[in-house]
């Protein structure tokens, strides 16, 4: 009962104001059962993706930290392939630093500066840990391809044949008048399938 009340005010909270590049929010309307988004941060070799993770509520929250996976692959010397993470604030003491007065946006906080800055000292990828302390310029490329890989949303490119070909309808743009480069700034001015999920502050005017 403690959980689910809890839960619900976090999640209305983390709706309301989320973190910057955060967000979070129930799977199937379910309290104990979460999904989130951290968005990789600027100047690391995650910028621009769009990292998915699982988030799992047990009975005794806030008393035991929520389990935590990354869903989308990441190269991380704290982060394992399956998505098992090394972090202090998920563990319980002694061992550990968990605190029932942290929650599940103190816990996605702490996952984003991991990101930005990982503790090669408590790896679980000892080989990735050691190419971060010792080859950095190979990490950030390694990262960076994965990132792209995993991380990026793929778009098809628009071909000059796509944007040339009339359609079969009566209603073809050229067929009623228009010329061809009506068609390809239209073509241009398609928004992005990738939504808008960094939680952009706004500057006060």
């Amino acid at each position: 009962m403690q959980r689910n009340v809890r839960m619900k005010r976090e999640i209305q909270m983390m709706s309301e104001s989320p973190p910057h590049g955060i967000s979070c929010w129930p799977k199937d309307d379910k309290t104990d059962h979460l999904e989130a988004q951290i968005i990789g941060g600027e100047g690391t070799p995650y910028e621009g993706g769009i990292f998915k993770l699982d988030i799992q509520i047990p009975e005794r929250y806030p008393f035991e930290p929520p389990k935590v996976r990354y869903v989308t692959p990441i190269y991380h010397p704290n982060i394992d392939n399956g998505g098992r993470i090394c972090l202090d604030t998920l563990k319980m003491p002694p061992k550990g630093a968990w605190k029932p007065c942290l929650n599940v946006s103190t816990v996605l906080t702490s996952l984003q500066l991991l990101m930005a800055e990982p503790n090669p000292e408590d790896p679980l990828m000892t080989d990735i840990s050691n190419e971060f302390k010792y080859n950095r310029a190979l990490y950030n490329a390694r990262a960076r391809e994965w990132t792209e890989k995993h991380a990026m949303q793929k778009t098809k490119p628009v071909l000059s044949e796509d944007i040339l070909k009339e359609p079969e309808n009566s209603n073809s743009i050229i067929g009623k008048g228009k010329h061809v480069s009506d068609n390809v700034s239209s073509c241009l001015k398609r928004p992005s399938a990738m939504s808008d999920v960094t939680n952009k502050r706004v500057k006060p005017s």
